[in-house]
Formats: C-alpha cells, sequence, structure tokens
C-alpha cells in the first residue's frame, strides 16, 4: 500500500479545508453533465466531480482526487460502492478522520 500521498476523508463541509490537497469522498450520483458528475455528499451538500468514469456508475460512488474548489474535486479514481449505502455512518467515519481520531487515519 502506497502511503506516500494519502487522500483525506471529507466530506462537502471538510472539502474546504483541502483544497489543492488530495482528499476522498464519497457522493450520491445525482446526474452526469459533459465531462463532470454532480453528486450529494454524505452531508447532505452538492459536489461537482471533474472527470470521467471509465465506466457506468452505481449510485453511490467513492472518488479520489485533488480538491480543486470547496465544492469540487478533480477525479484520479472512481469506485463505485453500490445502491445502497448508510451515509450517515460515513459521514460520521469523515468526522473522525477530521478530529480526534485524525492519527488513525493515513
Amino acid at each position: 500500500m502506497d502511503t506516500s500521498n494519502p487522500a483525506v476523508f471529507v466530506n462537502a463541509e471538510l472539502l474546504r479545508m483541502y483544497v489543492g490537497r488530495r482528499v476522498r469522498a464519497v457522493i450520491q450520483v445525482l446526474r452526469s453533465d459533459a465531462g463532470s458528475v454532480i453528486g450529494k455528499s454524505t452531508d447532505e451538500q452538492q459536489l461537482v466531480i471533474k472527470g470521467r468514469p471509465l465506466g457506468p456508475l452505481s449510485t453511490f460512488v467513492e472518488v479520489i482526487g485533488i480538491a480543486d474548489t470547496n465544492q469540487s474535486i478533480q477525479a484520479e479514481t472512481w469506485t463505485n460502492f453500490g445502491d445502497a449505502l448508510d451515509t450517515s455512518c460515513y459521514n460520521n467515519v469523515c468526522q473522525l478522520a477530521n478530529g480526534d481520531f485524525k492519527h488513525l487515519f493515513i
């Protein structure tokens, strides 16, 4: 496992703290436009994911990439997470990964 450039777990609220850095976020895909995907983050806010996935997307997708702005990510990796996900649990992981338990996450 390559730990030289870790991606921070984020939701839309936390994304603004990591502009210019590598992040990972889960979104619920709402629609696809030319060259981007619009999705709802696990904290119920809209995010724009720039780039094109290699194949069809499931309802929930994890994206790893560079935070462009406080509302967008330039995607490097897309991973389908299926059509059902407990967004509340993933949102809690984001909070833990950026709070008191930050040292437990790469």
